[in-house]
């Protein structure tokens, strides 16, 4: 078992989806900051790369859904973005900030474009202790292989979507299921969507695919859950992990069942 995963076996994996919601803006340091409060130990967000190289924390291209500021990330320099107010107060972080910030978090990374890549191999060169702590994803086979190609099984990989994909398929045909390269899977409760909404789209993570995911060793990972009794139920079905914006709700969720902290 991976070390990012070894310190949890056995406990489902509460994960702060871009920090909460509630202790300030997404991907954000007094998010993350609040989420670790509450008890946090693995958080989850997203990196693009400034033009300059500089690997910067946030789920979209641009800054203008959160900070009204057009352009693409990948067009700005890093002292452009470090510029840049969130709600007119919060900073972008860069993402070594947020590694510096919480040093015993486990954080769940989303590469959002190919541009990020080659910074995050050159930090994990840099920074080889970072593997233990950080497990990567994208919705790109190519960025996994990248990855993987430069660290084998020593970082931490999310299934690629192709992996996700035979997966699907293996459950849906009664197969076993191999992801031999893979640490975690991570998918919504439902396709179809943004993995909130229960009644949209067909089912992914039900009772069969849950199952099969652990019997191939591999620690699915639930986005993003945020009703109590959708938590519940889904614990109950066998997933090793949630992520959610509703940080509390998950906290007291976990805590009633005995397996926070």
């Amino acid at each position: 078992m991976h070390p990012f995963l070894a310190a949890d076996a056995g406990r489902p994996r509460a994960i702060a989806h871009r920090g909460g919601r509630h202790g300030g803006p997404e991907n954000t340091l007094p998010a993350f900051a609040a989420a670790v409060a509450l008890g946090y130990r693995h958080l989850e967000t997203d990196v693009h790369a400034t033009a300059d190289g500089a690997l910067v924390v946030s789920h979209d291209p641009t800054l203008d859904r959160v900070a009204g500021r057009p352009g693409a990330i990948a067009a700005m320099t890093a002292a452009e973005v470090a510029a840049v107010r969130i709600d007119g107060d919060a900073a972008v972080p860069r993402f070594e900030e947020l590694l510096d910030a919480f040093p015993t978090a486990h954080l769940t990374v989303d590469l959002k474009h190919d541009g990020a890549v080659a910074p995050m191999l050159a930090l994990l060169a840099r920074r080889p202790a970072l593997l233990e702590r950080l497990c990567l994803g994208a919705f790109s086979d190519r960025r996994i292989a990248a990855v993987r190609g430069a660290h084998g099984r020593r970082a931490c990989t999310a299934a690629a979507p192709r992996e996700v994909l035979r997966m699907l398929a293996g459950v849906r045909l009664g197969r076993r299921v191999r992801v031999a390269a893979a640490d975690v899977v991570a998918v919504p409760e439902r396709w179809g969507g943004d993995g909130v909404d229960p009644a949209r789209g067909p089912r992914v993570a039900d009772a069969r695919f849950l199952a099969r995911a652990a019997e191939a060793g591999v620690a699915a990972h639930v986005w993003t859950v945020n009703d109590p009794d959708r938590m519940a139920r889904l614990l109950d079905l066998g997933a090793a992990g949630l992520v959610t914006d509703e940080t509390a709700r998950l906290r007291d969720v976990l805590t009633a069942r005995g397996a926070w902290g």
